[in-house]
């Protein structure tokens, strides 16, 4: 039972369940939600008898629904009923008013078709004016930026290109984002880099167009530069002579007024002048447009690309350096070479310097002075190799004068040229040395032309042409009337002139090197010591080696040397005039020219030692002995006395001479005489002399002894002159006397007879004797007691040799 009211309950809790499920599909449906799927398989599910169960439910729901629907339709009954009679008793009144309703609606109609068609027209006129008024406002959009690119078209027109640029900023940045949706702006935008490009190349042509034309004006701009700083030098030289003269001026208080108005009448002149020429000839920068680069660096900078511009700028202007710094081959042959080199030089760094002070960053003074080390290093290369080639000193001094100008130029612009100044020190030397060589030549020329005379003056005006050339002073002289000579000959004043020139011309090259009157004073006096020690002394040498000089163009070379070296004082008084430095300053040179002629002195006096013997060894080579002669002539041979004629009137020549010279020529002479007879005595090709060639001799040296007897020379003391025969007349009297025991006994004694004879000497002439003895004999066999006196002769003569021999081998080997 208890299991049967259990499933019971649960039949009855399932029947309940069911109930409500129906319950809400019911409401579910009355509620018109859709799709009502979900609601009907929730009725329909696998129950049985479901469908007939939901139905009973739903016709119970009908009829409930039937049923307050009659209800509710009884309550409004009446109500429909009087609203349907109320309706029925206005339907007359609606028929009537619908025709009048109508009948308006029909002239209402009629009366608006005139306003519909006008609204019609202002509406079309509004959407116009709205369309007119859209259009204006796009194109006050639009119109800018049309205006800006016609702006920009026109700039590139008239190549304003600078401007151009910002025109194509603006654009980008301001006005075409404005109107970026149209297609002619997108066409702007692609168009802009391309303008761009064109602008970038178009600058980059006018520049290259204006580095081709300052390379090939270089020359003319360099050129108008160093002018000017030469015309600016100029003026402040002559501001400084101006105020040197004010100076001057106020030493001078007496003529104040005078000075002060020719100097203001000056200086205005000068400045009036200066002001002319400022307004007639133009800079050197006014004569290069530099406008390209100065375009062509703002559009690289407005583009970015500024660090290439400056790359490139530097790049090609170093390669135009190295073109500038080439110079010809043929440069060191005339100055125009020189001026032209330094002048495209010049306008080189003209540009340079300009561009560096007028633009930012282009080039640095760091880029300037490196490539203007490298240049300057190259220029004085160049001028070391092509200036060794000038041998004109007119050309060297034009070339110094040039570097000079160069020089002031450049430094004028800011570079350093303190190398320049210590290249023209190089230059000097070389120019000494074209000056030294040339004033050889002249010096050559002056003793080719000189006759080697005293100078004839005929009356007092040649005197003083002669004394105006040449610093000659000779108390004597002076009081000698006319015509009457100088002791120099004619190339005296000529050389003592020619230096001076050579001191003016070296000079001229001191000039403008901004030194000091002390080392200009210094460089004079070196360059004339050169010209004096090695130039004139060689020359003087070379003249007196030549064989065409006689004894007599040595004697005036030495006059004239002697008055040189006196004349050298007037040379240090010349050169201090020029300079003002007193010559009592320490550091002042002294002039060599004291040396050098006395070297030369020196020289034409051992030539004319050396021409003496010549000559006297030519009087020699003629003598013709009968070396077997019985007997002598009884007077001396006439080689000899013309010898001695000879040596008596040269010496004569001598007197002009310093006394030393001439007695050292005549000792020198006898000498050279008396050792010529003995070598012609001891001759080995001589192998006989006979006793009467021995007299013979004995005469011609007697003659020799008197000639150095009646002082051929004064200033000879005693017998000096005559000890220079000493050898050969104890010689010839031991040969003449035939006193050998004498000789033998006293042999070695200071107070020997025969001290100067040497027995080796001796020996050999005996022998030549005894041979030329023994031939005699042979030739005159006749009486008996002859021959037996000459056979004891010929026995003491050969005791004697043995004796000599004796005495001469001894002699060789004590030596």
């Amino acid at each position: 039972m208890a299991r049967k009211s259990k499933s019971d309950m649960s039949e009855l809790y399932l029947e309940e369940n069911k109930d409500q499920i129906y319950e809400n599909a019911l409401a579910e449906i009355q509620s018109f939600e859709l799709p009502l799927g979900t609601t009907l398989r929730s009725v329909y599910d696998d129950q049985p008898n479901a469908h007939q169960r939901f139905m009973e439910k739903l016709d119970a729901c009908i009829r409930n629904h039937d049923r307050e629907i009659e209800k509710m339709c009884n309550f409004h009954h009446q109500g429909f009923v009087d609203a349907i009679t109320e309706l029925l008793k206005v339907r007359a009144d609606a028929e009537k008013l619908k025709v009048q309703v109508t009948d308006t609606n029909r002239r209402l109609q009629d009366a608006g078709k005139e306003v519909i068609a006008q609204t019609e027209e202002i509406i079309r006129c509004r959407i116009q004016q709205q369309n007119i008024t859209t259009v204006v406002e796009k194109l006050q959009l639009c119109l800018p930026v049309l205006e800006m690119y016609s702006k920009l078209k026109e700039q590139m027109n008239v190549k304003r290109y600078y401007s151009a640029l910002k025109t194509m900023e603006q654009l980008e940045n301001l006005y075409l984002p404005r109107v970026s949706q149209y297609r002619f702006c997108q066409i702007m935008i692609e168009n802009l880099p391309k303008l761009r490009e064109e602008i970038k190349e178009i600058s980059m042509s006018d520049l290259k167009d204006f580095l081709e034309s300052i390379r090939k004006h270089s020359d003319k701009i360099g050129e108008t530069a160093m002018k000017q700083a030469q015309q600016q030098k100029t003026f402040s030289t002559t501001l400084q002579k101006q105020n040197n003269v004010n100076y001057g001026r106020n030493m001078h208080l007496g003529k104040s007024r005078i000075w002060e108005s020719k100097n203001e009448i000056t200086l205005k002149r000068t400045f009036e002048e200066e002001d002319e020429h400022e307004e007639e000839v133009l800079t050197a920068q006014d004569l290069v447009d530099f406008s390209p680069v100065y375009r062509c660096l703002h559009i690289y900078s407005v583009l970015g690309d500024g660090e290439i511009f400056e790359n490139y700028y530097r790049k090609q202007r170093r390669k135009q350096a190295r073109l500038v710094l080439q110079p010809q081959s043929s440069m060191h042959e005339t100055v125009e070479g020189y001026r032209r080199y330094f002048s495209q030089i010049v306008g080189f760094f003209v540009v340079e310097d300009h561009i560096l002070h007028v633009t930012q960053g282009l080039v640095t003074r760091t880029y300037t002075d490196e490539l203007w080390n490298m240049a300057l290093s190259k220029i004085i290369a160049v001028l070391r190799t092509h200036s060794s080639y000038c041998s004109d000193p007119d050309l060297v001094l034009e070339l110094k004068n040039l570097i000079v100008v160069f020089a002031d130029t450049l430094q004028g612009y800011g570079f350093p040229v303190n190398r320049l100044f210590d290249l023209l020190f190089e230059i000097r030397d070389q120019y000494n040395e074209t000056l030294l060589k040339k004033w050889s030549g002249l010096f050559r020329d002056i003793f080719e032309a000189d006759n080697y005379s005293p100078i004839p003056v005929a009356n007092e005006e040649e005197y003083k042409i002669v004394i105006s050339k040449f610093p000659f002073q000779d108390p004597e002289l002076d009081k000698q009337c006319f015509p009457k000579k100088l002791p120099m000959s004619q190339s005296v004043p000529q050389i003592y002139i020619q230096v001076k020139e050579f001191i003016y011309a070296s000079l001229k090259f001191s000039e403008s090197l901004h030194r000091s009157s002390t080392e200009i004073d210094d460089m004079l006096r070196k360059s004339t010591n050169l010209l004096l020690t090695r130039t004139l002394s060689s020359c003087l040498q070379n003249l007196i080696k030549k064989p065409h000089i006689g004894l007599t163009e040595l004697v005036q070379i030495i006059i004239n040397t002697t008055h040189l070296e006196q004349a050298c004082k007037y040379l240090e008084d010349f050169i201090t005039n020029i300079t003002s430095i007193s010559q009592v300053t320490v550091h002042t040179a002294r002039l060599y020219g004291l040396s050098t002629f006395k070297d030369a002195r020196h020289g034409a006096e051992g030539e004319i030692y050396t021409k003496l013997n010549q000559k006297i060894d030519e009087f020699i080579q003629i003598a013709d002995y009968n070396w077997t002669m019985s007997e002598s002539d009884g007077r001396a041979s006439g080689y000899l006395m013309d010898l001695i004629n000879f040596l008596r009137s040269t010496f004569q020549v001598f007197t002009h001479l310093p006394g030393k010279v001439a007695q050292t020529a005549c000792m020198s002479a006898c000498q050279h005489l008396s050792t010529s007879l003995m070598q012609m005595l001891l001759d080995t090709e001589l192998k006989q002399i006979s006793m009467g060639a021995i007299q013979q001799f004995n005469l011609d040296v007697i003659q020799c002894e008197l000639f150095a007897s009646s002082e051929p020379v004064p200033g000879f003391q005693g017998d000096t002159l005559q000890l220079a025969f000493i050898d050969l007349r104890q010689l010839l009297d031991l040969f003449m006397v035939w006193d050998w025991s004498t000789y033998l006994a006293d042999y070695g004694q200071s107070t020997s007879k025969y001290l100067r004879v040497n027995p080796s000497t001796a020996l050999t002439l005996l022998e030549k004797v005894h041979r030329g003895m023994k031939d005699t004999n042979k030739k005159n066999n006749i009486f008996a007691q002859f021959r037996k006196n000459d056979r004891d002769k010929q026995k003491l003569i050969e005791a004697v040799v043995k004796q000599l021999r004796s005495l001469a081998n001894c002699m060789s080997q004590h030596t």
